[in-house]
């Protein structure tokens, strides 16, 4: 075995891993089956029960392959690092903190010995200095938040000689890794936490869940590595906008999780939890249901303190605290007809029909079209993008007066409007003159502006408010191009009053310079479609963090306008393509269900 990128990690099924030694960079073998090489580009999540593995350094390694062989057994499975801590002199192997961040580039970093680096004092002791450069994609913090973070990379590691040995006593915190290995090796999770909705937030405003996703290694017992993240709080961008049940600084007693044999999660907390109330506890426990929710199937949840049971919450019971309660369970999708009215679908059939009430009828003709979350209401934009109207969903509703009127003209006037899960309806005005992001509390109150910082000469163009309430996704023009930002919405002013305000925006689609189209795609996951530089338009998913979505790669389409995905429990997306509306429903292709349609939208 010469050469470290050729050199061999053992993937071994769980079981034979259990007597399987690797000594001197060679495994022991089980008695029969082949033996493959694994590189380090290879995905091992196809089998669950498949383990990668580092290779201890050799004899005699020089500081060039010694790195390499350190930065391949970062990449292993082994929970605390025992392999690569071998690579470091005594001095930092126990303060080497591999959770401290990592750094993702576009492929493992290229290795050399810097110039210079040999010592020139024959008494001293050998040290040498090893560059790393490569092209840095994104960064994952302390907290396990992903952020994109394009650049070029360059670090250095230090090594001395320990023992007859090079050994590293020197690097940059944390984990360096290629996309191929941190595909392989993480997964992204949503931790749970409370929307801060103000002080005027009543019933169910008080208990809206929030997805905060972050990346955690996929084989190290994800559930108990979910419900640690939980404990941290919040991620450093969402903190803002959410809270925890939790006491502060509450912790684990127990080192691992497990579930019985009925999927009955028992969670033991440190004395932070002693004596919280029953209304505390349940809500404590449903942000720990839905967080360990992502990693297994969970029929209730216990919570401990010492011996006392402070808790239980069972399946039926965390309903009420779901993301659905808010983000709505629809299986219909609403869009206009080719005579500009407001036409529903459901899953299950083939031809849409008018929906009740004056949007529904023969009149003038529409130009977008949300409906609220629990179907009563509608809000359309006329054909001319110059009025709002607001109406029920039932027969002999009217529309009245015009909710807003913009003066930007008819290619600067509404965006598509947007209903968050707590009734309140969002829109942007395009007006050049005056642009700006307005809510009806309500969808039936006067328009509020809501400021909303870091825009830099931008104006927004597109509007998706989650059903939280507290995230918004907005489509932001600028010149020639158009990119898609995730901001938080806070409702307390700087003097502690209430007071809209939209902060924090982070970029979520850095590789495109169009974005035609967005739609929630559930707890942390949008639907977009956009061109990247000099590429044909595609539709993708999105994960609210940056990253893209692990789900499979949806069936190629241009010529896309507008997309439409559930926030909630519904399975089929839909498009407007070329002027048509097509739908996409599992384990299909996009197929037409109307010709000459327009604006495709769920509930929201």
């Amino acid at each position: 075995m010469s050469g470290r990128r050729n050199r061999w990690r053992a993937a071994l099924p769980a079981v034979a891993a259990v007597a399987g030694l690797l000594l001197a960079g060679c495994a022991s073998m089980p008695d029969s089956g082949e033996v493959h090489a694994v590189d380090s580009s290879q995905r091992a999540d196809a089998d669950s029960q498949v383990r990668v593995y580092g290779v201890p350094p050799r004899k005699g390694e020089q500081p060039t392959d010694l790195v390499q062989g350190f930065l391949e057994a970062t990449t292993s499975d082994d929970p605390d690092y025992a392999t690569a801590r071998m690579y470091l002199a005594k001095s930092i192997k126990r303060q080497w903190d591999p959770a401290a961040s990592t750094t993702v580039l576009a492929e493992m970093p290229q290795v050399q010995v810097m110039p210079g680096g040999r010592d020139r004092d024959p008494g001293a002791v050998p040290s040498r200095r090893v560059k790393l450069t490569g092209k840095q994609v994104a960064r994952v913090d302390d907290k396990h938040a992903y952020k994109p973070d394009a650049r070029a990379y360059e670090q250095s590691v230090h090594l001395t000689y320990e023992d007859g040995e090079w050994r590293i006593d020197a690097l940059p915190p944390g984990l360096v890794v290629g996309v191929p290995d941190f595909q392989r090796i993480y997964r992204s999770v949503n931790k749970y936490y409370f929307a801060e909705l103000g002080p005027g937030a009543t019933g169910k405003g008080r208990d809206v869940l929030v997805a905060d996703p972050v990346y955690l290694r996929k084989r190290i017992d994800t559930v108990t590595s979910a419900v640690k993240a939980l404990l941290d709080g919040p991620t450093t961008w969402l903190d803002p906008v959410a809270a925890t049940a939790f006491p502060p600084k509450t912790r684990l007693t127990d080192e691992r999780l497990s579930m019985d044999d009925a999927n009955n999660l028992k969670v033991r907390l440190d004395g932070k939890a002693a004596g919280v109330g029953e209304r505390q506890c349940q809500r404590m426990a449903a942000q720990l249901f839905y967080t360990a929710q992502e990693s297994a199937r969970v029929e209730s949840v216990t919570l401990q303190s010492g011996d006392e049971t402070l808790c239980s919450l069972k399946r039926e019971r965390a309903r009420k605290f779901g993301p659905d309660q808010t983000a709505g369970q629809s299986q219909r999708q609403y869009f206009l007809d080719n005579r500009r009215r407001v036409v529903e679908l459901a899953d299950g059939e083939d031809e849409a029909r008018r929906v009740a009430g004056p949007f529904g009828a023969d009149g003038p003709r529409l130009g977008s079209v949300a409906v609220d979350r629990e179907e009563h209401l509608a809000a359309v934009v006329s054909a001319n993008g110059q009025s709002l109207f607001v109406a029920g969903l039932e027969f002999g509703t009217q529309p009245g007066e015009a909710r807003l009127t913009s003066h930007g003209g008819a290619k600067a006037g509404l965006t598509t409007p947007s209903w968050d899960g707590l009734g309140d309806l969002w829109v942007a005005d395009q007006d050049p003159e005056h642009p700006r992001l307005l809510r009806l509390s309500g969808g039936r109150g006067a328009p509020e502006e809501v400021p909303v910082t870091g825009l830099d000469g931008g104006r927004i163009t597109g509007v998706r408010i989650a059903a939280d309430g507290v995230r918004i996704a907005l489509v932001v023009t600028k010149g020639d191009r158009s990119g898609l930002w995730l901001g938080r919405v806070e409702r307390q002013g700087r003097d502690g009053r209430p007071g809209l305000s939209v902060d924090g925006l982070r970029s979520v689609a850095p590789n495109f310079v169009r974005v035609d189209a967005v739609s929630w795609a559930g707890g942390s996951r949008l639907l977009v479609a956009g061109n990247e530089q000099g590429g044909l338009q595609q539709v993708e998913f999105i994960e609210t963090d940056g990253s893209l979505s692990g789900v499979s790669a949806l069936p190629g389409i241009t010529g896309v306008g507008g997309v439409a995905a559930p926030e909630g429990q519904g399975t089929a997306l839909l498009a407007e393509r070329d002027g048509d509306i097509v739908r996409l429903l599992p384990d299909t292709n996009w197929k037409p269900v109307a010709k000459d349609g327009a604006a495709p939208v769920y509930p929201g």
